[in-house]
């Protein structure tokens, strides 16, 4: 992405990124759609909730792999093939113990986790048994997206686009299978998402390392020079952070939600899952476009970083108008998808939180291209600032606004936070390139 035209390949770049990750949300959601169907609202509940603190302990295992890909790219990008292999080497030591931990953790805490949640005590039991098989699939989780954050450094965006369609089909049809004829619930529901997710991380495994020469890297690459250790972990963990407390704000405020009651509980958790893919290609896209900011910062192409930016932010305005649009015009539609037509009042709910939220996704999409760029820039420091800006204020407007309002608050919360957000990411962006103009 450092020669030749802009928006074109940073949009087809972002395309096998954006349907991966489209897939990658059909695991939970297949699981929904299953569940909610077949079991009943209760599971829903359990299956949607529980989706809330995946999605917080996925963005860990995402944000790792994400910080780290943004060495793999500059080194690629400045043709350093040594610098590169070291810091595949050290990068997979590093996220590969901090999953351990992760891991380990969620076993030990679920308890402590569902009562922070405040799950009502006919959900616990479902929601319990579905989390303690699907912890068991985090380790999938860190080899998949490790893998995939390396070939997508190199350019390469659709071999993850590959085994996470393999994966996807073959969740539903387990899904199908475990939770219809074998009658197994939401235990087997669960047992289907880590089966698949197994199946896609080891995949994409042995075919880089079989594949993809340059991507290649032994035990003695993990051994960590202290200078490229600080800068791995700096990128890592703080993407990690910026990318989990993103959806610690979802989290928290599923807390809130579930005060509500079970009929409230499920229509946020599809209006959740409607959002993550309606607003799913523009954080792909703000990822792409951080790939063609390390890479070009790398070649020493700062011309067309200042041109990308430009292009970027309006693709990302076009896309966000139109999808608020489509989803504003049919927001029950899209709620019968995971709750049966007769449950009026969840569907009444979720077509609230559609239209209050889902109105304003421009600003989210602007907000993930700030997030890209200063984490290509190397200031991830920054995307975490602006992140805990979007979330604390979310938080505080949804815990005041719907002691006020009711619900309705905490839908209104979201986009206030996006917006404050994208003017503090503005404001951040025009202080550095004066500092680095002066």
């Amino acid at each position: 992405m450092t020669r030749g035209g802009i928006t074109g390949p940073m949009l087809s770049f972002a395309l096998p990124l954006i349907l991966g990750n489209m897939l990658q949300t059909l695991y939970n959601a297949a699981d929904s759609v299953i569940v909610g169907r077949f079991i009943g609202p209760d599971a829903l509940a359990a299956v949607g909730s529980a989706y809330s603190l995946m999605t917080f302990l996925t963005s860990l295992m995402i944000g790792l792999s994400m910080g780290a890909g943004v060495s793999f790219s500059y080194f690629f990008g400045a043709g350093d093939r040594k610098n590169l292999r070291s810091s595949l080497g050290v990068s997979f030591m590093l996220i590969g113990v901090i999953t351990v931990i992760i891991t380990v953790l969620s076993f030990i805490l679920l308890d402590w986790i569902l009562s922070v949640l405040s799950v009502p005590e006919q959900i616990v039991p479902l929601m319990k048994e579905y989390l303690l098989v699907i912890f068991t699939g985090l380790p999938a989780l860190f080899l998949f997206n490790f893998y995939a954050s390396a070939e997508r450094a190199i350019g390469n965006s659709r071999i993850a686009l590959v085994f996470m369609a393999v994966s996807a089909v073959m969740n539903i049809v387990l899904d199908l299978y475990f939770v219809i004829s074998l009658d197994w619930g939401v235990w087997g529901a669960a047992l289907a998402t880590v089966i698949s997710q197994y199946a896609a991380g080891t995949g994409i495994m042995l075919y880089t390392v079989r594949s993809a020469k340059l991507l290649s890297f032994s035990f003695r690459d993990m051994r960590p020079e202290r200078k490229m250790l600080g800068e791995l972990a700096s990128l890592s963990v703080l993407t990690s952070l910026q990318q989990s407390i993103m959806n610690l704000g979802i989290l928290m405020v599923q807390g809130l939600v579930n005060s509500f009651g079970a009929g409230t509980m499920a229509a946020f958790a599809a209006g959740v899952k409607i959002d993550s893919i309606a607003y799913m290609p523009l954080q792909e896209f703000g990822n792409a476009f951080s790939t063609f900011v390390s890479q070009n910062m790398g070649a020493d192409r700062f011309d067309r970083v200042r041109k990308g930016m430009v292009r970027a932010f309006l693709t990302a305005l076009i896309f966000g108008v139109a999808v608020s649009v489509i989803v504003f015009i049919i927001p029950d539609r899209l709620m019968t998808i995971f709750v049966n037509p007769s449950e009026t009042e969840i569907i009444a709910t979720g077509r609230s939180y559609l239209r209050i939220e889902g109105s304003f996704y421009a600003l989210i999409g602007f907000l993930f291209l700030f997030y890209g760029i200063f984490r290509a820039l190397k200031h991830p420091a920054v995307s975490l600032v602006l992140t805990v800006i979007s979330l604390g204020l979310r938080v505080l407007l949804a815990y005041i606004m719907a002691g006020i309002i009711g619900e309705e608050g905490i839908w209104m919360s979201i986009p206030i936070g996006w917006a404050i957000a994208d003017m503090a990411g503005l404001a951040f962006y025009l202080l550095f390139r004066r500092k680095h103009a002066s």
